[in-house]
C-alpha cells in the first residue's frame, strides 16, 4: 500500500478549502511556490491530476479520494490528542490546520446545533461547521470533504452509518401589517400566487412544500426571494418583504409576542433528519454523535 506525504495531503485539502493556492499558503504558512511543489509531487506519486484549476479551484475524482484519506488522517490524530489530554491533561493541542469539518443544514445552525457543539469548541476542537440546504449536505460526505453531516437523507452512504435526529417543524409566517393588508384571512389557494416567499436560496424547496401541502396542490409556482441566511429571512419578513416559511423554533416566540403572524395554523410541515458520520472507530466522531442527537432528542419531535 502507498504511504503519503502528510504535508502534500494537507496542502492538497487547505487548496481546495481554502478556494485556491495564495490562500492555502498563508494558512499553512509557507510560500505559494512550496504549495505548487508539494501539489505536483503529490500529483506525481499517484500519477494523475488532482485539481481542476478552475475558479475556485475543485478536486478531480483522485483529488477527493486523497482528500478524504487526509480528513481521516486529522481525525485519527484528533483522537490521539484527545486521549493524550484525558492522560496528561495540558499535554497538547489541536493545530487549527487539523480542523474537524462537518456539514449542517443552516435552519439546525440557527436553532439547535451550535448549543450542541458548544462543550467541545470550548475544549479545543478545531470545528469547521459547512452550511448547505439540508437536501445537500450529504454531497460533501459523499465527496469525503467532511465526517459528517446533517442531512434528510434517511439511507447510510457507503462507509457510513445513520441515526435518526428527530423532525423540524415549518410554519409560514408573515408580520402582521403584511397580514392585514395581502393576506387578511391567511393563505389560501386564492393568493399564494400573489405573496412573495422569502427563501434561503434557490435549492430551497420549503417555501414550495408548505404551500403545497397548505392548499392541497401537487405542483405550485411561486414568486420568490432569496435571502442565504435564516435570521435574514426572519428580518426580511419583519420588514414586509412578503412571508417565508421557518422553523417553529426559529419564529415561535415572535409568534407569541404577535411580531409574526402564522399564516396557516392548522398546517405544519415536518422535515425528518438524519445524522450520518464515517463508521470509524473514534472518540471524536462519538463525541460528535452524542452531542447532536442528544440535543436533536431535547429540541426535535420524533419523527412521524
Amino acid at each position: 500500500m502507498r504511504t503519503f506525504d502528510t504535508d502534500a495531503l494537507e496542502c492538497l485539502a487547505a487548496i481546495v478549502e481554502e478556494g485556491g493556492f495564495e490562500r492555502a499558503a498563508v494558512r499553512l504558512s509557507v510560500t505559494q511556490s512550496a504549495v505548487s511543489q508539494r501539489l505536483r509531487a503529490l500529483e506525481a506519486q499517484v500519477g494523475t491530476v488532482l485539481l481542476v484549476r478552475s475558479r475556485p479551484v475543485k478536486p478531480t475524482s483522485a483529488g477527493r479520494l486523497l482528500i478524504k484519506h487526509a480528513m481521516q488522517m486529522r481525525l485519527l490524530r484528533a483522537d490521539l490528542e484527545t486521549d493524550l489530554q484525558d492522560l496528561t491533561p495540558g499535554a497538547g493541542a489541536l493545530r487549527e490546520e487539523d480542523r474537524i469539518s462537518i456539514a449542517i443544514n443552516a435552519d439546525s445552525i440557527a436553532t439547535w446545533a451550535l448549543p450542541a457543539l458548544g462543550p467541545l469548541v470550548s475544549e479545543g476542537l478545531p470545528l469547521e461547521i459547512i452550511t448547505d440546504d439540508q437536501d445537500f449536505t450529504h454531497e460533501w460526505l459523499r465527496e469525503g470533504q467532511v465526517l459528517g453531516c446533517v442531512t434528510t437523507l434517511k439511507q447510510a452512504l457507503r462507509g457510513c452509518k445513520v441515526m435518526p435526529l428527530g423532525a423540524m417543524h415549518y410554519v409560514a409566517v408573515a408580520s402582521p401589517a403584511y397580514a392585514a393588508e395581502n393576506c387578511p384571512k391567511g393563505l389560501t389557494t386564492h393568493n399564494f400566487r400573489q405573496i412573495p416567499f422569502i427563501a434561503f436560496n434557490r435549492k430551497d424547496d420549503l417555501q414550495t412544500e408548505f404551500v403545497s401541502r397548505a392548499c392541497g396542490l401537487r405542483r405550485v409556482a411561486l414568486i420568490q426571494r432569496f435571502v442565504p441566511s435564516v435570521e435574514g429571512q426572519v428580518r426580511a419578513v419583519l420588514s414586509g418583504w412578503g412571508a417565508s416559511v421557518l422553523p417553529t423554533l426559529q419564529v415561535q416566540s415572535r409568534l407569541d409576542s404577535g411580531e409574526l403572524v402564522n399564516l396557516a395554523p392548522d398546517v405544519t410541515l415536518p422535515v425528518n433528519l438524519y445524522w450520518h458520520c464515517w463508521n470509524l472507530d473514534s472518540v471524536v466522531i462519538d463525541r460528535l454523535t452524542a452531542a447532536l442527537t442528544t440535543a436533536a432528542t431535547q429540541a426535535l419531535k420524533v419523527p412521524g
